[in-house]
């Protein structure tokens, strides 16, 4: 019974944080929206054109961040996820350029991602390191890999090596408008589907949630957290992966130093969207919300035509304003379970 309560208070704290992220993004794309009309020459923000931008552009960080939601529910980080990025587009680049058939070099590409998680997970599990040094160091580590495979250059196959496909997967311009998205934002809704019903749905889900709430309670219910781990991190690294294909989609080439700082705006959109980093909650519909957001948010200071330092202040302050809201509602919790 008590059990059920406290289960019942997560998900309704959950809700809460999700419909509050929910009601972030109305209220930011409002004040945009009123700003933009405001000045001469505005009323380029909301448009339909805009927002699809604004979805396709939010893509590659939001299916990157699909994974990290899983992570974090774990009580894991990943700050390798960003130069992991941009390695797995390195790699399909490259098996491109040297002519390999698209299928091989696109599973390459994504594989390459899932053996990344799958390297983190078993240095955390073997070194019995905490995620956030571990991740610390492996995300220079596949930096240096990127610049060596790349030979520290941009890497760009020619067009008869690219299929015709990839580019259209984020192109904003698509030929059929009863699709009003690309096939990629398609494919991201779907897996973020399969995500959702992951988490909450089934046994290995129960067990990342148990994990990330508390790992020791986890082990002595005969969890085996290290098999867990292992999933966890190798589920983020084949996002990751995805996310490299993405990101080579929107440019049809790869630069090694694509990722850089990319990881921040993925942990974000987990930490916005509800996520706790002390583990044990996540929301996949708050995580995209989080992605979009800080989307929405870039997208609107460049309507206003406000400097690049200005669009990083403001999602700073807000990733700042959810980790300290975060910490003041798990106070709160501890506060409630203490009295009783």
């Amino acid at each position: 019974m008590e059990s059920d309560l406290k289960r019942s208070s997560r998900l309704l704290n959950l809700l809460r944080t999700t419909l509050g992220t929910l009601l972030a993004l109305i209220v930011v794309i409002t004040f945009f929206t009123i700003a933009d009309n405001l000045q001469s020459g505005g009323g380029r923000f909301a448009t339909v054109k805009n927002a699809q931008n604004i979805i396709v552009q939010s893509a590659t960080v939001g299916v990157a961040a699909l994974g990290m939601t899983i992570i974090v529910v774990s009580g894991g980080i990943d700050l390798s996820a960003g130069t992991g990025m941009a390695l797995c587009a390195v790699i399909l680049a490259w098996c491109l350029k040297a002519d390999y058939a698209p299928g091989l070099a696109i599973t390459a590409g994504i594989l390459a991602g899932g053996l990344i998680g799958a390297v983190n997970g078993l240095l955390i599990s073997i070194l019995r390191v905490v995620p956030f040094i571990v991740t610390l160091g492996t995300m220079t580590i596949f930096l240096g890999l990127s610049k060596v495979i790349a030979e520290n250059r941009t890497i760009r196959p020619a067009p008869e090596q690219v299929p015709e496909w990839i580019p259209q997967l984020l192109n904003p311009r698509i030929d059929t408008p009863w699709m009003l998205f690309p096939a990629g934002v398609w494919f991201l809704i779907a897996l973020s589907i399969v995500v959702a019903m992951l988490l909450k749905f089934t046994v290995l889900g129960r067990h990342i949630t148990s994990m990330g709430a508390n790992q020791r309670a986890a082990w002595l219910c005969g969890i085996n957290l290290f098999r867990t781990r292992m999933i966890v991190y190798t589920l983020g690294g084949l996002t990751v992966g995805i996310a490299g294909l993405f990101q080579f989609a929107r440019l049809t080439s790869a630069n090694p130093t694509s990722g850089t700082g990319k990881e921040l705006l993925i942990i974000a959109s987990v930490i916005i969207g509800g996520g706790s980093l002390n583990g044990g909650r996540g929301s996949i519909l708050g995580t995209l919300a989080g992605a979009l957001l800080m989307q929405v948010i870039s997208s609107g200071c460049t309507a206003l035509k406000l400097p690049n330092p200005i669009q990083e202040i403001i999602i700073g302050t807000i990733i700042v304003a959810a980790v300290t809201l975060d910490q003041w509602r798990q106070g709160r919790v501890f506060a409630r379970y203490a009295k009783k």
